[in-house]
């Protein structure tokens, strides 16, 4: 029995057959092309005796037929586990060990001359779990370090949060939205459910290449589009793109750039406004284990509160709490915690893990917070990311808005790195804006009246783009990997 998004998505495609539902790619869908895909991998499931909440695993590369295969997954009442198909072996080997899966579904399998989208990857059927009723995703996260984590996250509470979410963005049939964003991430997930689920049309890109991205924006006239911050310093990053920003602008086609997944900034989100003056910009804030989507920043915020990620969504509850797990006062610093109907149901065969990330109703996001004026919150940084330096702590995050707030600089990133007299020294490294020069001394001094000295950088790195995770966000994890490996060289140490 499929679960409330299967049952959703095939309410959709009956409704809206005859109407383009996917397209961009290799394999354009109807509505209604969409279910026939879809009940083929459905077929071939139940044939092979797939079990009620079962764990499958789909190979995706953001293309149409990707959708199709979860659907599915789902009319089986399988669990789709989405990984991009150029996981190495060897990463999908350690997930398959976790999720026990037996299929795989690779929509793309025959083209290569198998018999079928579906193959065996494993001969016993895994067991039953509890956190896995009534699930529809296990979505692995991409830590940089350390054993992937599978957040469970179950039907009822991924189709709750979208219909929260279309509360406030209110996605309508004939909508167009533009997909760069992976579909192994949650945030490329529900933007594609939910356009499909109102008769959208979902144009879909394989990867994020900037000129194709925004001759595609043009050509298809579309409405909607989902990123995370660095694909837009990318665009920023080359001039040469200027004049098909400025036909897109010109244009007037696309309404609003939905944008998360990391933190977006007050200068690059002030940048955002400033080129794409008729387009709405809205600041997402949210985690996989939350599905997504807690907190939203709107324009109207945007003067008043520059930099913060908004206002809870609805059902999303709230607090920031001390070391001691009790709520700080005023707007004081702390960690954010949510509660809502739409949490995960846990990590995969990780009780422990589990329990850990919450405080009886509330999922300790790891993040650290301030509440800046009754229900709207800045995030400071993260809690484990805390740079102590000195006995001192600092937050990466308040580094790195003043190195980005110089016209010299497109973006930066600050982690801290262990250090035998201070404990840990900070490290940055700085992205200069269209090739300009970076000039040590002219930074120093531009930040010596604007930190206090203790949150001055101690050691400098120069290169073209922030390292990027497996999901295209900025890696701080990545950055230290780099740094210990030698792949970056420091231009200063003070």
């Amino acid at each position: 029995m499929p679960g409330k998004l299967g049952v959703a998505l095939t309410e959709a495609c009956d409704k809206f057959a005859n109407q383009e539902a996917i397209c961009g790619g290799l394999d354009p869908l109807t509505y209604s092309g969409l279910a026939k895909r879809a009940r083929r991998i459905a077929d071939l499931l139940k044939a092979g005796g797939l079990a009620a909440n079962e764990p499958v695993h789909v190979a995706v590369s953001n293309a149409s037929l990707d959708v199709a295969a979860f659907l599915g997954v789902w009319q089986a009442g399988g669990v789709v586990v989405p990984l991009h198909r150029t996981t190495p072996a060897a990463a999908a080997a350690k997930i398959q060990a976790k999720t026990q899966a037996r299929y795989l579904v690779d929509m793309r399998a025959t083209a290569s001359g198998a018999a079928s989208e579906l193959s065996e990857i494993d001969s016993a059927p895994p067991p039953f779990r509890e956190q896995m009723r009534d699930a529809a995703f296990v979505i692995f996260t991409s830590g940089s370090t350390g054993s992937p984590k599978g957040v469970v996250v179950s039907h009822n509470a991924f189709h709750g949060k979208i219909e929260q979410i279309d509360r406030l963005l209110k996605f309508q049939a004939g909508d167009s939205t533009l997909l760069v964003l992976n579909i192994t991430f949650s945030f490329g997930i529900w933007i594609s459910l939910l356009t499909l689920l109102r008769g959208g049309k979902l144009v879909m890109l394989e990867k994020y290449e900037p000129a194709l991205f925004l001759q595609t924006l043009i050509d298809r006239r579309i409405k909607r589009v989902g990123m995370v911050p660095t694909m837009m310093r990318v665009l920023f990053s080359q001039p040469q793109l200027a004049p098909l920003m400025d036909q897109l602008v010109h244009q007037d086609s696309l309404r609003q750039v939905l944008i998360g997944g990391e933190s977006l900034g007050h200068s690059l989100a002030s940048a955002i406004r400033q080129r794409f003056c008729g387009t709405q910009l809205i600041d997402i804030y949210g985690l996989t284990e939350t599905s997504t989507c807690d907190f939203f920043s709107f324009p109207e915020d945007y003067a008043r509160y520059p930099g913060c990620i908004g206002r809870p969504s609805p059902q999303v509850a709230f607090r920031i709490v001390d070391g001691d797990d009790t709520e700080v006062d005023g707007d004081d610093v702390g960690e954010l915690q949510i509660s809502s109907p739409y949490l995960m149901n846990g990590y995969l065969d990780e009780p422990e893990l589990s329990a850990a990330a919450f405080s009886g109703p509330w999922f300790k996001t790891g993040d650290l917070a301030r509440r800046v004026a009754g229900s709207v919150v800045e995030i400071m940084g993260r809690k484990k990311e805390l740079i102590s330096r000195g006995g001192n702590k600092v937050t990466p995050v308040e580094i790195e808005q003043l190195l980005c707030s110089h016209p010299a600089v497109a973006a930066a990133m600050a982690i801290g790195l262990p250090d035998a007299v201070l404990g840990e020294r900070i490290h940055v490294l700085v992205v200069p804006r269209n090739g300009a020069a970076f000039e040590i001394k002219g930074m120093e001094q531009f930040l010596k009246d604007k930190l206090e000295k203790f949150k001055q950088p101690d050691v400098y790195y120069v290169r073209e783009e922030l390292p990027l995770g497996r999901t295209g966000k900025a890696d701080r994890g990545q950055l230290k990997f780099m740094i210990e490996s030698g792949q970056v060289t420091p231009i200063i140490t003070i």
